[in-house]
């Protein structure tokens, strides 16, 4: 059964709310008229509505208000409210579940008559299918009753029941689209949604969004996407920083290194380019405590400037002699043992050294690392005792109580003041059981004591500091050991190639090439294992170090910096040639004789 033609006007509810003139039911144009006579079965199927139109047109034509009211169609006389699209009944259904009273209330019969297009209007009650002729449009009306000319109505039998007929003269403008025939609709355009609309569920149970809600969604993904890559972006950041944190400490802790290596090497070149030297000699006032300088004979301003330097009287190892240079001095020194303060200028240092009354009679001092002839000689000075009686003294070392060949090693290094009549063997004797009471202080079986003590004279010669006279023993037990493949038992001590040639006096840290290719029972370079005794006379932490060597594995040692004592312990050759590359560029750099 074919539809009724969807109303797609969207002005039709708008002028259905409009009055309606008297003027507008009976002028109808002459276009309306033809179209009433073209319509499929006109004045066939509906004389009374035919007659009703005259009646209205006469009494328009009049101009009497009256007649027209009496000739509008009456609802009691079968007119029926035209049928209605799906969509307009979704509309009424919907508007009727408005709470506002004036757009739920259902139209009147007679704004149905006059405004079919209204969309607002109740349903027609009647099943849609009915007869073809029900579904057309309004009765048609002739041209002259369209224009109200007096002719009478014809007469014609009433119908059985009402007919579904529309006004013969529809309203002016947007009205007309309703009366138009079938096969001409109007094309349906889309309503606009509403509150209502929005709130009634969709077709097949599917609820639909409201445009908030729509938007509302539409935020919160946006939100939801905002915060994840909010987070990725953290994640990002906090990964990039750490990068770059770690490539900063790199950088920062390579330029320290490097920095701390250059000082190092260049400290008294980069003070001196810079302008940052510090003063050689300390300020005048400051002087304190006390301290013993020991001058042997044949001394110079230079190794006397040293002396003072370690006994810590000078602020540098230079001090006194530059201070000699720059005055024109040349002072004879007497050998002896004087007693001085620490923190004093060159010249006050000077002053005290020329007063006989700061030197300590019958008093010796002696420093470790000294060898048996130069300890002699330091105790001949500070006693007034001959060298040769002291050396004849000596010769036996067993009238001491030593089974050596020697008593290189026995003469204990310390400050000694003796009587002014005490005997070369008295004093020999005194040196020999202070050693003794060392030996057993640290533990040393009595059959182990020349061992010990060759042991100790070559930690003393090699080390400078406490805790690496404790790896020097390491090192020497180390390459001892049976299972050494490395060195074969080999010490290579530059200090025992010194002392088999007579260089141990020298005051120089390297060895001659003579020294180490010589062939004597003291040079461990050519011969493995021990030296056949003592090259010098140890101390109390050498002994020690000697009988508890620290745990190493430990093989090579080279002394980089001659100034600061710096020294590099290594295990493998390849990494001892490093260090002594290091130590070759500090002798570079540095004017030293000990290069």
């Amino acid at each position: 059964m074919p539809e009724t033609p969807p109303n797609g006007d969207p002005f039709a509810e708008l002028f259905s709310r409009l009055p309606t003139a008297p003027s507008r039911d009976a002028a109808a144009t002459p276009r309306a008229a033809a179209r009433a006579d073209t319509a499929p079965g006109a004045g066939e199927d509906t004389p009374a509505a035919g007659e009703r139109v005259a009646a209205r047109g006469a009494a328009t034509a009049a101009g009497s208000p009256d007649a027209a009211a009496s000739a509008s169609p009456d609802p009691a006389e079968g007119a029926a409210p035209a049928p209605r699209s799906r969509r307009a009944a979704r509309e009424a259904a919907q508007a009727a579940e408005r709470t506002s009273a004036d757009q739920s209330a259902p139209a009147s019969q007679e704004s149905v008559a006059t405004a079919p297009q209204e969309a607002a209007a109740p349903q027609s009650q009647e099943p849609a299918a009915t007869a073809p002729q029900e579904a057309a449009a309004p009765a048609p009306v002739s041209a002259a009753s369209a224009v109200g000319a007096p002719s009478a109505p014809q007469a014609a039998p009433p119908p059985e029941k009402p007919a579904r007929a529309v006004s013969a003269a529809p309203a002016a403008g947007p009205a007309r689209r309703t009366a138009a025939a079938p096969e001409e609709p109007a094309p349906a355009k889309t309503p606009l949604p509403t509150a209502a609309a929005a709130s009634a569920p969709a077709a097949g149970g599917r609820t639909p969004q409201t445009l908030d809600a729509l938007f509302e969604s539409s935020h919160d993904d946006d939100e939801h996407a905002r915060t994840a890559r909010h987070h990725r972006e953290r994640r990002k950041g906090r990964i990039a920083a750490w990068v770059i944190l770690g490539v900063v400490l790199a950088i920062l802790g390579g330029i320290v290194a490097g920095g701390f290596a250059v000082w190092n090497t260049y400290e008294s070149q980069i003070r001196s380019f810079m302008g940052w030297e510090e003063p050689k000699d300390y300020e005048d006032g400051i002087a304190e405590g006390e301290a013993t300088v020991t001058i042997v004979s044949g001394d110079t301003g230079a190794s006397i400037s040293t002396s003072l330097y370690q006994a810590g009287v000078t602020k540098t190892d230079e001090a006194f002699y530059d201070y000699l240079i720059s005055t024109g001095q040349n002072p004879e020194f007497q050998p002896g043992v004087y007693t001085l303060k620490q923190k004093m200028t060159s010249a006050a240092a000077l002053t005290m050294l020329e007063d006989p009354g700061s030197r300590r009679e019958n008093t010796a001092q002696l420093p470790e690392g000294l060898t048996m002839e130069s300890t002699l000689i330091r105790v001949s000075d500070g006693t007034g005792i001959p060298l040769a009686d002291l050396q004849a003294a000596a010769a036996d070392p067993s009238v001491y109580g030593v089974s050596a060949a020697s008593l290189e090693g026995w003469l204990f290094p310390a400050t000694y003041t003796f009587d002014p009549d005490t005997t070369p063997q008295e004093v020999i004797k005194t040196m020999v059981d202070r050693t003794v009471q060392s030996l057993d202080a640290a533990g040393v079986p009595v059959d182990q004591r020349e061992r010990i003590l060759t042991v100790a004279s070559i930690i003393q010669r090699e080390a400078r500091f406490t805790a690496d006279f404790y790896k020097v023993s390491r090192v020497i037990e180390n390459r001892l050991a049976p299972d050494n493949d490395e060195t074969h038992g080999y010490l290579q001590m530059d200090s025992t190639a010194q002392y088999g040639y007579n260089e141990i006096n020298k005051g120089t840290a390297s060895s001659s090439a003579e020294a180490l290719e010589n062939d004597n029972p003291w040079n461990t370079y050519v011969h493995p294992g021990l030296p056949i005794g003592p090259i010098a006379n140890p101390g109390d932490v050498a002994i020690d170090a000697a009988m508890h060597p620290a745990d190493g594995p430990w093989l090579y040692f080279v002394t980089v910096n001659l100034d600061t004592g710096e020294t590099v312990f290594t295990t493998t050759y390849a990494e001892h040639e490093k260090a002594v590359a290091q130590w070759q560029e500090w002798c570079s750099a540095n004017d030293s004789d000990d290069c």
